[in-house]
């Protein structure tokens, strides 16, 4: 393998690719990345067993290709390595012994190449009918629900996003066991088949890393174990988490004791200020309290002091309502609705906080309160 390429265009699919490893795997060449030089251009892969991450290089943005062939060499140096090379040819051959020869004008380095046949077959094939969704909204998707996910290994399942696809409606579902996020869309390939899986967050949070066309497309192709996702010049495979994704249809009510409309701004600010004096121990916790039109949100550390907030409200009917929660979630809860109104449900102290937009239900926020009072 020998080819020449500018620095700047490596460096950009390297940083796909290093997603791809970790440096903690016990096998070696799980922290290796694969260049594959084709006459049509070359292939980066990496994967540490979970997921794995495809690039390519087309030859028009290859300078020169001498000799094809494929090469594995330590992923963390050769990153490195290209990262702090300046922005001009670099020359990368493979030389006797399995060695790389990395140069340019003024510099020189020699990488020890791994066996090739001891990389995976990453297994990146594609089904006749992927789910296609603009990249721009995938990202919303994720960023609206992945927060809620758990970080406890105790229940794994609790530790991904529940895609569940029925018909043409996908419903995405993030929970803990204390919050819940659930966002709904339509979706307009009609012709996929329905399924119920479960996606690891941290790996959907790397995919999101790697988008950087807010206008193209992204195809999801959904397998038994895993789930593939193309886009621009990148693939990424991620396995899913086995196991069943508790109901949670039936803990969104049909019916509220009282609701009321509350300005976006308004409300995160308040809650904000008030987080300052909360602490972990006491699960961040402050206090609602409506009179009339207001909305009374303190809290208080006996140490240190207190603080009381005040907020205008426009409630459905005349009751009351007295509930704490924990302002953590609140806040995060909120911030996801991404509207300037946010419509609040309550049907008790102890039953759950339901937030979602005035205008849609397609994204709902359930948090259930800490009793206080």
């Amino acid at each position: 393998m020998k080819l020449e390429i500018k620095q700047n265009i490596l460096l950009e699919h390297l940083n796909y690719v290093i997603r791809g490893i970790s440096n903690k795997n016990l096998r070696p060449i799980l922290n290796c990345i694969k260049f594959d030089l084709t006459d049509e251009g070359l292939y980066l892969m990496s994967t540490d067993g979970d997921i794995s991450i495809k690039t390519f290089i087309d030859k028009k943005y290859i300078t020169k290709i001498d000799s094809t062939g494929e090469i594995v060499v330590a992923g963390r140096y050769i990153y490195d390595i290209i990262r702090k090379l300046p922005n001009e040819i670099i020359n990368l051959e493979e030389v006797i012994d399995s060695k790389l020869y990395i140069t340019t004008h003024n510099s020189s380095f020699t990488l020890n190449c791994s066996n090739v046949n001891e990389f995976p077959d990453l297994e990146l094939e594609f089904n006749t009918n992927p789910i296609i969704l603009n990249q721009k909204l995938f990202k919303t998707i994720i960023n609206q629900t992945a927060f809620a996910t758990s970080l406890s290994e105790s229940r794994p399942a609790l530790t991904g996003i529940n895609f569940k696809i029925t018909n043409d409606n996908l419903e995405c579902t993030a929970t803990d066991s204390y919050r819940l996020a659930i966002k709904k869309i339509k979706l307009t390939n009609n012709t996929v088949e329905n399924s119920n899986i479960i996606i690891p967050t941290k790996n959907l949070n790397e995919l999101v890393k790697l988008m950087n066309n807010d206008e193209d497309n992204i195809e999801m192709h959904i397998f038994a174990n895993k789930v593939i996702f193309k886009f621009d010049q990148i693939t990424m495979m991620t396995r899913l988490i086995s196991g069943t994704y508790p109901d949670t249809s039936k803990l969104i009510p049909t019916t509220y004791e009282l609701t009321m409309k509350v300005k976006y701004d308004d409300l995160y600010s308040a809650i904000d200020r008030a987080s300052l004096l909360t602490n972990e121990s006491d699960k961040n916790t402050i206090k609602f309290e409506t009179n009339k039109d207001i909305a009374i949100i303190s809290s208080n550390i006996p140490e240190i002091g207190n603080v009381e907030e005040k907020i205008n409200i426009d409630k459905n009917e005349d009751s009351e309502i007295k509930i704490a929660f924990n302002s953590k979630f609140m806040m995060e809860a909120v911030k996801a609705l991404e509207s300037e109104e946010i419509e609040l449900m309550f049907n008790g102290e102890i039953k759950p906080i339901i937030l979602k937009t005035v205008e849609s239900d397609d994204l709902i926020q359930l948090i259930l309160p800490i009793r206080t009072y």
